[in-house]
């Protein structure tokens, strides 16, 4: 199979995924598989409304059943095939856990103009600003009360 049928294969599965997620009312259209080795190993669809759980984006869940199923949190070699590009709480899960590469159907911005609501421009634009200058205040308390975690952490690394 040439890889640009594992790339059709891969992406109707996401796609199939995302009009699951809108048929059974669980959330938006959004679908996601996540493929390692020619092989299916992790699947998601949006279910922010069925389960009132704002980070149960299709790709977040995809991630979670990869990493389950593969026993790591560590997805490199791991390719995100998705509906819809993954928004940037998705896409930072896909940089920590070590995916390399995402295939998506639509843009964010192709879908904000389908849906103003789905539109995450303010928080790319917020994650761009300084610490300081983001419209949510991050506030450092107790760092003292932490030093005692982190330092039993570094031990039990070595």
């Amino acid at each position: 199979m040439e890889n640009r049928d594992f790339q059709k294969k891969f992406m109707d599965r996401a796609i199939a995924l995302a009009l699951h997620a809108l048929e059974q009312k669980h959330g938006n259209p959004f679908g996601s598989v996540v493929v390692k080795d020619g092989n299916i190993v992790g699947e998601g669809w949006n279910q922010v409304r069925s389960t009132h759980d704002p980070s149960a984006h299709a790709e977040m869940l995809a991630i979670r059943d990869a990493a389950q199923r593969l026993g790591t949190p560590r997805l490199e070699g791991c390719i995100v095939y998705a509906s819809g590009q993954p928004c940037p709480m998705c896409l930072s899960l896909i940089y920590l856990s070590g995916i390399q590469k995402v295939f998506y159907c639509i843009s964010g911005e192709e879908m904000a103009q389908l849906n103003p609501a789905l539109s995450v421009e303010h928080i790319y634009s917020a994650l761009a600003l300084p610490q300081g200058e983001r419209p949510i205040e991050e506030i450092q308390a107790m760092r003292e009360e932490i030093v005692p975690t982190i330092r039993r952490y570094r031990e039990l690394m070595e």
